[in-house]
């Protein structure tokens, strides 16, 4: 049996088991759901899967596609005025806390509970279910695409210098530099670094690696820290030294593909992306590729960021929708299901069975160092608390103004720091 046909197999598979639960129960047949959806990679296979949903339960699933500001910004107005476009929206790991506190999704802990068994609770990691929409014990969403932040790296580029691939910070810094040819348009980084989630995000991850926090241990912000300006102050002189021209303005899919296209040796990303660097239909460098843990601080514990998203279910629509939500979102997290949207490409991944699942590992290897990430990673460098939007732009304005050559580093960070007070 071919690999498109096995993958069928187990796809039906998963189908039958879920269909026959669900007529055991209820179907659902007439149920209209709208899903918005964050438009990483998973979310075309996510539509192209959403029929056989339909198939299963009789409810149909359209999947509306929307950028990051454009998905926070529609959910948002939807929640706060009551209106019900949206039944179910992917939640990103930082919206935990303001979505908690304001109740605008169905807190999924005792359906979690009550289904532990049908879900197969135990395999899927603690990291991914307290951080994909966890929140000081609530659930405001079911955990669906997990991510770990990983350095994917150009083999190629590190052998032909005569290095070994980084094993502290800094010489992932020293090695960018070092890797840095304009005459031959290869540079050793790149990161996000336009203005607003984009940079924020990158820098942030940047920081925790080098020991710096935006928050102090009262939980209030400390933006200006020394450690965050020295912070800034560094990733300056790397996009400065041994970034592609423009890059102050990328954000992730700018950002990925230059480093498909081989422009950059070195790229902290988030693991969804490193199903792309093998596909000879998108990649430049296939074969070339090492993917590996995050380095740290020489002497700092190692910690590596979780990311992702969740799927939250509207509070304010009937009953009939919600249970229909939840039924789809137990669907498309099952093992089975789960299994095969990973097949396809969706790099979102959720369960411990999925990290050694030889269909899996044969065509993504890379997956001991995200098993790894998701056992000891840590889903709070990005703060899940409910300040964290308005954090993060205040955070996105003044690294982005120190990168285009507009801001100095601590007069940004002070400016950032009094605006962020007033948010505690």
């Amino acid at each position: 049996m071919n690999m498109t046909a096995k993958c069928r197999s187990l796809m039906l598979a998963g189908f039958l088991v879920f269909a026959g639960a669900a007529q055991a129960q209820e179907r659902f047949d007439g149920v209209t759901l709208s899903l918005a959806s964050q438009n990483d990679q998973f979310a075309v296979i996510l539509a192209a899967m959403a029929p056989d949903f339909e198939k299963a339960t009789g409810a149909k699933v359209n999947v509306e596609i929307l950028s990051y500001p454009e998905l926070l910004t529609k959910i948002t107005a939807d929640y706060v005025g009551h209106t019900k476009g949206y039944d179910i929206a992917t939640t990103d790991i930082v919206w935990s806390g303001q979505f908690a506190e304001a109740g605008y999704t169905v807190d999924l802990t005792d359906w979690i509970k009550r289904d532990a068994a049908e879900i197969k609770v135990d395999d899927i990691y603690p990291s991914l279910m307290q951080g994909l929409g966890g929140y000081k014990g609530k659930q405001v969403a079911f955990p669906f695409a997990g991510y770990a932040n990983v350095l994917a790296y150009r083999k190629d580029l590190y052998e032909a210098a005569g290095l070994k691939p980084p094993a502290t910070m800094e010489d992932y810094i020293a090695d960018a530099i070092k890797l840095t040819d304009p005459a031959k348009k290869t540079y050793g980084f790149v990161a996000n670094g336009q203005k607003g989630p984009a940079v924020a995000q990158d820098w942030m991850q940047y920081n925790f690696q080098l020991g710096g926090s935006i928050l102090g241990s009262d939980g209030k912000p400390t933006l200006n820290s020394a450690a965050n300006v020295q912070s800034v102050v560094d990733y300056k002189k790397l996009f400065d030294k041994a970034a592609p021209p423009g890059a102050a303005d990328y954000d992730w899919g700018a950002r990925e593909e230059s480093f498909r296209q081989g422009m950059a040796a070195n790229m902290q990303t988030w693991s969804i992306g490193a199903a792309g660097y093998d596909n000879p239909e998108i990649s430049k460098v296939v074969g070339k590729v090492g993917i590996m843990l995050t380095p740290a601080r020489a002497g700092k514990q190692p910690e590596y960021g979780i990311g992702g998203w969740g799927l939250g279910i509207n509070a304010d629509i009937d009953k009939r929708k919600q249970e229909a939500a939840w039924a789809f979102i137990k669907w498309i997290t099952s093992p089975a299901v789960h299994k095969e949207f990973n097949l396809r490409g969706a790099g979102s991944y959720l369960r411990k069975s999925e990290m050694t699942d030889k269909d899996l590992l044969a065509k993504f290897p890379f997956l001991p160092v995200l098993a790894t990430s998701f056992e000891h990673g840590n889903v709070d460098f990005r703060p899940r608390i409910p300040q964290y939007p308005e954090l993060q732009d205040l955070i996105g304005s003044a690294v982005n103004g120190v990168l285009v050559g507009n801001a100095d580093p601590k007069a940004a960070l002070d400016e950032a720091q009094a605006q962020a007070e007033k948010l505690f």
